[in-house]
């Protein structure tokens, strides 16, 4: 009987295996979400370029203003785009939120506390020299590096850059993955459903998570439970992208063929891990092209992809940081006997004791063929090998908004 191996030990072993892409391409920017830098990207400007009003008010020389009630000559009015000429001794400036303050101003005066009589504003309140200012290069100096190469790239990171004037960015080329879904018991959506037979679920929720990557999905078909089939087919498609994923034949049965297939045309490095659901997963590859082999059952493919390829094929563009996803601690609303020897991970729901307090409830069928409980979970509560749960103990929550982002 093969040794299982921990999702930890796992997980170290797969990085050590990466070889990350070195091509690259310039991409608009808003196509960039989720994108990963190929070069730091710096800024070529002050982000604001001149120091500018946060709100409506006067600008005014705050040496002006020796007490309340000042009066100040109006000699112009400045809008958010313009630029307004110097003021002298004893003037302000009619000025509008994110203008430019002009020359000989150091103070904008908010519009609440002055009173304005034709060309005349009388300044209600002493101001200090600074207030109401957005100060040039305030937010982002030019120069300065805003994003490092092999950041994954935020909505918020999109902002960032148009802020400083760039149209397009550096980023890694898309990765190529193969998906190729084994069984001869599947057939395609929109196909006559004979008896015997089920929809390839798999290949749609895979093709939908790496997309959601931004990489290029390869359909391999639905492979026949067949040895030689499945081996030309794993050397046709390494010769074209960088990665191949399948779905089922990992197993120990009579018509899983994927596993002996991979050894006869490159190796494994990796296959069993102690987990549940997920056990039958396998690493390797094939004729130099990365291989993962995840299981058939749709849950233990989805949890498996989020836990392991995900990370692995964000490490292929170079993302740094990336490690095993982590949860915080939740109270258990429910009890489970003692695991056993492999990690499981619980789809659950997050509810409300009769405290009020935030606990796990597990969706009532946790078996690695029910496809529901991911649409139904909120993410995966973890229990350690060999430990059984009563209602209050602590488990690891890791929400499915942390493991697809």
């Amino acid at each position: 009987m093969s040794v299982l191996t921990p999702i930890n030990e796992a997980f170290s072993k797969l990085l050590l295996t990466i070889e990350s892409v070195d091509e690259s391409e310039l991409v608009p920017v808003l196509d960039c979400v989720g994108r990963v830098l190929a070069v730091d990207l710096i800024s070529a400007v002050d982000v604001p370029p001149l120091a500018n009003s946060a709100m409506d008010g006067f600008a005014v020389n705050s040496a002006d203003i020796k007490k309340p009630s000042t009066i100040l000559n109006v000699s112009q009015r400045i809008v958010a785009g313009e630029m307004g000429d110097k003021l002298n001794e004893g003037e302000a400036a009619r000025i509008f939120t994110g203008a430019p303050i002009p020359e000989g101003s150091d103070a904008v005066v908010m519009q609440e506390n002055c009173e304005l009589d034709d060309n005349k504003v009388t300044v209600l309140q002493n101001i200090s020299s600074g207030e109401n200012l957005r100060e040039a290069g305030e937010d982002v100096k030019s120069g300065i590096v805003l994003l490092v190469a092999g950041h994954r790239l935020l909505p918020q990171d999109i902002g960032l850059a148009a802020s400083t004037g760039a149209a397009f960015l550096k980023v890694k080329r898309k990765l190529r993955v193969a998906v190729m879904t084994t069984g001869d018991e599947l057939v395609a959506p929109g196909s006559k459903l004979t008896p015997g037979k089920i929809y390839n679920s798999n290949f749609y929720s895979l093709a939908a998570l790496l997309r959601q990557l931004n990489c290029d999905v390869v359909e391999t078909g639905i492979m026949a439970d067949n040895f030689e089939a499945t081996r030309k087919a794993l050397e046709e498609e390494a010769k074209r992208v960088d990665c191949i994923i399948s779905t089922g034949g990992v197993s120990v049965g009579e018509e899983d063929h994927v596993k002996a297939a991979v050894e006869a045309v490159g190796h494994l490095d990796l296959w069993k891990l102690a987990i549940k659901p997920g056990k039958p997963f396998a690493s390797g590859k094939v004729n130099g092209t990365q291989f993962f082999g995840l299981p058939g059952n749709p849950v233990s493919t989805f949890i498996t992809f989020l836990l392991l390829v995900k990370p692995f094929l964000l490490s292929m563009l170079g993302c740094q940081k990336v490690k095993l996803k982590e949860g915080y601690p939740i109270a258990a609303n429910f009890e489970s006997i003692k695991s056993g020897e492999r990690q499981e991970y619980i789809r659950v729901n997050l509810e409300r004791d009769r405290a009020g307090k935030l606990c796990l409830k597990p969706f009532e069928n946790q078996s690695s063929g029910v496809g529901t409980s991911l649409n139904f979970a909120e993410g995966l509560a973890v229990i350690p090998p060999d430990t059984a749960v009563a209602i209050g103990d602590a488990l690891e929550f890791i929400p499915f908004s942390v493991l697809l982002g």
